[in-house]
C-alpha cells in the first residue's frame, strides 16, 4: 500500500513538473530523487550508497562526515538497523544555485537492537552537491534532532 502511494505521489510530482515546463534535467533529477527514496525504503544500504560518487560524503546535522561509498552504506545501515520498517518518501526538490535540496519524510518504528519501540515521523532535507556524472558528491542532511529525540525517547 505504501509503495503504491509512493508511486502515485511520484507520478503527480512528475506530472506537475512537466506541466510547469520543467526541463529534462529537472525531470531526470526528480526521477533520481524518487529512486533514492525508494532505495532507503528497500532497506538495502548498498543500494543507497550507489547514488553517491565513490569518494562522496554524507554529513548528518553537522556531525562527522561519512566519506566514501562504504561509509555512506554504513551510515544508512545504522538507520535501517534501528528502524527495520523505515519508509523514506520524496517530498520535493529545491534548486539552490549549484546545489539541490532533497526534501524527505522519514517514518519508522525504533524497533531495532536496543530500540524504544516508538514510532518516528519526521521531515528534513539533504543539501546535495552533484558531480558531473549526476551522482551525489556531498550531502548535508538536516532534521530537527530535538523533535527526533522527543519521538524516540518521549522526552
Amino acid at each position: 500500500m505504501l509503495r503504491l502511494l509512493m508511486i502515485e505521489v511520484t507520478a503527480i510530482a512528475l506530472a506537475a513538473c512537466a506541466a510547469g515546463g520543467a526541463s529534462g534535467s529537472d525531470v531526470h533529477l526528480a526521477d533520481f530523487a524518487r529512486r533514492y527514496a525508494a532505495a532507503w525504503s528497500s532497506h538495502d544500504a548498498t543500494s543507497v550508497a550507489t547514488f553517491y560518487a565513490e569518494q562522496a560524503s554524507l554529513t548528518i546535522n553537522g556531525g562527522r562526515p561519512a566519506t566514501g561509498r562504504q561509509a555512506v552504506a554504513a551510515a544508512a545501515q545504522g538507520f535501517i538497523d534501528a528502524y527495520p520498517d523505515l519508509v523514506v518518501t520524496f517530498d520535493r526538490l529545491e534548486r539552490r544555485d549549484e546545489r539541490v535540496l532533497f526534501h524527505w519524510t522519514f517514518a519508522g518504528t525504533n524497533s531495532g537492537p536496543g530500540g524504544t519501540g516508538r514510532t518516528v515521523r519526521i521531515s528534513g532535507y539533504e543539501d546535495w552537491q552533484l558531480d558531473r556524472n549526476g551522482l551525489i558528491a556531498e550531502s548535508l542532511g538536516h532534521y530537527d534532532a530535538a523533535d527526533w529525540d522527543r519521538q524516540v525517547h518521549g522526552r
